[in-house]
């Protein structure tokens, strides 16, 4: 058979990292044509008697897997050309039809304009955290790629690890580099169940990403009784930020992004149901004696669709998005004037009655099932991230109960 393919390296083109295109050589009646694998290396580690990068090469997660991968593909693209042949079709073929033939055509998005797609996607399915998480990430890899976009390929473990260096050298912290990793994680996993990445060519088996322990974020009985106790006129500003914080502990932690997609029409027969924007979990509240003022507060005078709080103020979804995370911050802003105003040392955000929820219901020995339902979870390991460590008193009670044969 007249034509073949061949693993090599192309070194007629040095890349501006000093690294060479690792190619399929195909050869048809005297002519040759590259194919490319998407990977490159420098030239000192570059096996060419065996046709393989050598193992002792950094400059991706595994180099063995890649191997395997260019040799599977090489062999597929044999399997081609030997089924060609069989059909008498190969000597009619052109090499630029060859080559057609053999390059499955796949996705050649880009790893910028596929993850603002996800991102748009996450809108249209009101998953405004995660959109939020993803556009913060997003965000800040055009800024280490000084905004030049790459493929899924070029996201290989010397990626990760100059990004870390990248991102720490900012001196940034390793829980913030965490949150990306993750995230960058995530896109790739969507992208290889998209067929738009190459699952051989995922990068984090070998990258270990890293945390710390973070600062819990909940504050306890006696500070959530010193917000509710805090005086206020109807007009100011504080007494609005005082009631949302109290609405989403009294809804059971509800996140601030389920509390501005509240209309009146969701209090049905003395309870609050709606469904939260990140999971789709459906949540079914008792207007307890707390919530109900505070519910009456933002309902009054208002028609069945308009909103409880004021915070969404377009039709638009990505328009929504833009006065959540707008409304948010400057709430995160009065809450720090709320926690001076009430003696509170620890840091108030958009967070804390949520967490201060969860770790309250855990000091009160409330099961962690329950807890876990009541804030909405999905996973039980993801309601023990919220849970603050147990009062002194209640350990010391265990103790004694338990040394004591109690």
């Amino acid at each position: 058979m007249n034509t073949n393919v061949v693993i090599t390296l192309d070194t007629r083109r040095e890349k501006s990292d000093k690294t060479y295109p690792v190619i399929f050589r195909l050869s048809h009646n005297g002519k040759t044509l590259p194919l490319s694998t998407g990977y490159s290396v420098p030239e000192k580690f570059w096996d060419d008697a065996s046709r393989k990068i050598k193992n002792s090469y950094k400059g991706m997660d595994n180099v063995t897997r890649v191997n395997n991968f260019l040799e599977k593909e090489k062999s597929r693209f044999i399997d081609i050309l030997t089924k060609l042949k069989e059909k008498d079709e190969l000597r009619f073929l052109s090499i630029n039809e060859i080559k057609e033939r053999l390059i499955v055509k796949k996705s050649t998005e880009t790893f910028f304009s596929y993850t603002q797609g996800v991102i748009d996607e996450l809108i249209v399915q009101r998953k405004i955290g995660n959109a939020r998480v993803y556009s913060n990430v997003l965000r800040e890899i055009k800024i280490f790629r000084d905004n030049s976009d790459f493929s899924f390929n070029e996201l290989n473990y010397k990626f990760l690890t100059r990004f870390e260096s990248y991102y720490l050298g900012k001196g940034l912290g390793e829980n913030g580099l965490s949150v990306y990793m993750r995230t960058m994680r995530a896109i790739f996993n969507r992208a290889v169940k998209a067929g738009v990445a190459e699952k051989d060519a995922y990068p984090f088996d070998n990258y270990s990403i890293k945390s710390k322990p973070t600062k819990k974020r909940a504050i306890g009985p006696d500070a959530i009784q010193k917000i509710v106790e805090l005086k206020y006129d109807k007009g100011d500003i504080l007494f609005e930020t005082r009631n949302i914080f109290l609405l989403s502990f009294y809804l059971m932690g509800a996140p601030y992004v389920d509390l501005a997609h509240l209309k009146v029409k969701n209090i049905i027969d003395g309870r609050v149901q709606y469904k939260r924007q990140k999971t789709g979990k459906f949540h079914d509240i008792k207007i307890t004696e707390n919530l109900k003022p505070i519910l009456d507060i933002f309902t009054e005078g208002k028609m069945p669709d308009e909103y409880i709080l004021p915070v969404i103020k377009r039709t638009e979804l990505a328009e929504q998005y833009k006065d959540i995370m707008w409304a948010r911050k400057r709430y995160n802003k009065r809450l720090k004037d709320l926690a001076e105003a009430a003696g509170i040392k620890e840091n108030l955000t958009s967070y804390v009655s949520r967490h201060s929820f969860a770790s309250i219901a855990n000091n009160m020995a409330v099961p962690l099932t329950a807890i876990s339902e009541m804030l909405g979870h999905q996973k039980i390991s993801t309601t023990q991230v919220y849970l603050a460590g147990l009062q002194k008193e209640i350990i010391d009670d265990y103790n004694e109960r338990i040394i004591s044969g109690k």
